[in-house]
């Protein structure tokens, strides 16, 4: 039976006290993503009973409810009650979000970066996958797969190149309008913050070295490539939306259409390329040199990350901690172009999960119990929503959990070990997702779908032999 999804958003709407009590909303692949105004006319309870939830998560001052692959068409319907999207947020809601009903902590001021972070990120994904895409064409028509395109032809450079460029080269433009989108600054200004960073004399000036000097309103800095740059971006926008509400406040309405942008633009330029850039290059080349680092140790110690990324990737999405490391991963992807631990690793917990799901289901004698499990890998194989299982399998029965742990460990560093390297593109978490590993080549792409089937044999086994105990296996019967 289909689900009603404006069902379902009539059913949070009512347990968290209507859409009134709503500053913003925003959602990821899997989750509706609310800031409250008042976090006691929320029902907990309520909202989990909602048909079509699989859960909840406080992240923060941020409530977070599990829907599953539909959340974008319950996100429409909750815009339509009345609920402002948080990428459009009037500047007279910013007070429920930052006023004096939420205490300034460290933690929130965690949680509001995150939120931009993932609610400018999130937009991004379909610039993401279609380029990478495009680039995983190129690969498989051309030499180093099927060999139908040589180097030089250009259908092949087109494809694996030209197409690629148009997505990447370009993010601080993207990212510009997607941040000032997010956090309710001008998109168009955000457009041009992200253009000044890849004009063609900034680029051309960098490609001179050392001697590659640019003169910003008479101060002489060198010059630096931020094409497919993420941070430094990133780090602009927040300090461009407040100098354009300044603007916006004290230029006078008869001129503000006019000198308000200008003004604006004034006084960020210098910020951006003097300050702003330049640290958000050296912190992304540092993310990129560490996670490098990770992936290339060798021994135990690289062992070791790669199983512990494995293992309890899962628990981190669970409690809601897991977009840290997200956004370490997609730094790494959308800047070096390839990610060959994050991802990798994830992927391989993932498919733990789905291992775990068809464990319990040849274990389970509960025909009920055995119907929905199914369910459940259906779910996860077909849709790539993982969570029916988390809620209806792992947190259920916790022995389970076994299963996931030593399926998730095993099947990373099987994939680490096997070369497996994650490419844009790779944003779906269905079976679509080795797609993204086409780009690396056949080592790339086989040792993924060998560390994958690895993660889902070893979880299955596990889950089999150890994950329910005899009194789980009385209580199904007794159910039944």
């Amino acid at each position: 039976m289909a689900v009603d999804n404006a069902k379902i958003a009539e059913g949070v709407l009512a347990a968290i006290g209507g859409a009134d009590n709503i500053v913003s909303a925003t959602h990821c692949m899997t989750r509706l993503r609310l800031t409250p105004k008042d976090k006691t006319k929320i029902d907990d309870d309520a909202v989990k009973a909602v048909k079509g939830v699989l859960g909840i998560n406080w992240a923060g001052a941020q409530l977070q409810v599990i829907i599953g692959q539909s959340v974008p068409k319950v996100y429409e319907a909750i815009l339509s009650k009345g609920v402002t999207g948080s990428g459009s947020v009037d500047e007279n809601l910013d007070e429920g979000l930052v006023g004096p009903k939420e205490k300034l902590t460290l933690g929130g001021i965690g949680s509001a970066i995150l939120d931009y972070l993932s609610g400018t990120m999130v937009q991004m994904i379909p610039i993401m996958m279609a380029a990478g895409l495009f680039r995983t064409i190129g690969v498989v028509v051309g030499p180093s797969m099927l060999n139908i395109c040589g180097a030089e032809d250009p259908t092949y450079i087109f494809f694996n190149t030209t197409l690629y460029e148009a997505g990447f080269y370009f993010l601080p433009i993207y990212l510009g309008y997607c941040a000032a989108k997010k956090i309710g600054a001008s998109p168009v200004l955000g457009l041009l913050s992200g253009g000044i960073l890849v004009a063609p004399s900034l680029v051309s000036a960098a490609a001179k070295g050392g001697s590659g000097i640019v003169s910003v309103y008479g101060f002489q800095i060198a010059a630096a490539n931020y094409s497919q740059s993420v941070l430094p971006i990133l780090l602009t926008i927040p300090v461009l939306y407040v100098i354009e509400k300044w603007m916006k406040k004290h230029v006078p309405d008869v001129l503000s259409t006019i000198f308000t942008p200008f003004l604006t633009m004034v006084v960020i330029v210098p910020i951006e390329l003097i300050l702003l850039a330049p640290i958000g290059g050296i912190i992304g080349n540092g993310i990129g040199i560490v996670i490098g680092a990770l992936s290339a140790a060798g021994g135990i110690g690289g062992i070791l990350v790669r199983a512990i990324l494995g293992a309890f990737w899962q628990l981190f999405v669970v409690a809601g901690m897991h977009m840290p490391v997200i956004m370490l991963a997609q730094v790494q992807l959308m800047q070096q172009g390839s990610d060959p631990l994050i991802f990798v690793s994830t992927n391989a917990a993932m498919f733990a999960i789905w291992g775990v799901a068809i464990g319990a289901f040849l274990r389970i004698r509960n025909k009920e119990e055995k119907a929905l499990t199914a369910g459940y890998i259906i779910a996860g194989v077909l849709g790539g929503v993982t969570e029916p299982a988390l809620f209806g399998i792992l947190l259920r029965w916790r022995r389970t959990m076994l299963g996931m742990f030593v399926g998730g460990a095993v099947g990373s560093v099987v994939s680490g070990l096997l070369g497996s390297v994650v490419y844009p593109g790779a944003t779906a978490t269905n079976l679509l997702i080795f797609l993204g590993y086409l780009p690396g080549g056949t080592q790339s792409f086989f040792g993924a779908i060998v560390g994958c089937v690895v993660s889902v044999v070893v979880a299955a086994i596990v889950t089999f032999m150890f994950g329910f105990s005899r009194e789980d296996m009385d209580a199904m019967a007794e159910e039944a």
